[in-house]
């Protein structure tokens, strides 16, 4: 079974197609940006607060 989940979210127009062009200028899909804005908030939040562990996820209920 894959680890991967599927988030859908609801923009206005004008603001995703500008999201498309900076992805597109950064040489990003839209996914691959999400993705990469993503995996830095996560890093900048772990460098700044410490690693977020399992135990931290299930008290939120966040593991499978």
């Amino acid at each position: 079974m894959s680890k991967q989940k599927h988030v859908s979210i609801r923009c206005d127009s004008d603001i995703l197609n500008k999201f498309y062009y900076v992805s597109k200028y950064n040489g990003r899909s839209g996914s691959g940006q999400i993705l990469y804005m993503i995996r830095s908030v996560v890093e900048q939040f772990e460098k700044d607060n410490g690693k977020i562990t399992n135990e931290d996820l299930k008290e939120l209920n966040l593991t499978q």
